[in-house]
């Protein structure tokens, strides 16, 4: 199985929030030990070094930034990605970004909190919860 991760479930690991973490962390685990295979939007890197570098410093990130990419795949942005993102009816270019990502990998679900935010998405979007359901 093959899932793109928004960028807010890895802040969920990152930032440890009390009402999501164990889920998402889940999502990750299965990742690492390979048992799904997990991808991030390069999207995601630069968002999540904004929040990061607000309480860490560099070379804290950088370690994080490291760890990130062991487990997971990061997916590039093409210059077709940006142009296909545009074209799409979402009210939000970043998630139609994501969803562009995760079409082109061939994804079999976006992992997010925000599922209405990816109702026009050709890839579903499942909750980190309800990823264990679908495997």
């Amino acid at each position: 199985m093959k899932i793109l991760i928004d960028t807010n479930v890895i802040l969920d690991v990152l930032c440890n929030r009390a009402d999501f973490v164990e889920d998402s962390l889940r999502v990750f685990k299965y990742c690492e030990a390979d048992r799904i295979d997990g991808y991030i939007s390069a999207l995601s890197i630069p968002n999540i070094v904004y929040i990061m570098r607000k309480e860490l410093d560099g070379e804290r990130v950088k370690e994080i930034l490291t760890a990130l990419t062991s487990i997971f795949t990061v997916v590039d942005l093409r210059e077709r990605d940006l142009l296909r993102a545009a074209d799409w009816n979402f009210p939000d270019y970043e998630d139609a970004l994501q969803a562009v990502c995760a079409s082109r990998i061939k994804a079999n679900y976006i992992v997010t909190r925000n599922i209405k935010d990816f109702k026009y998405s050709p890839v579903p979007a499942v909750k980190p919860s309800e990823l264990f359901e679908r495997i």
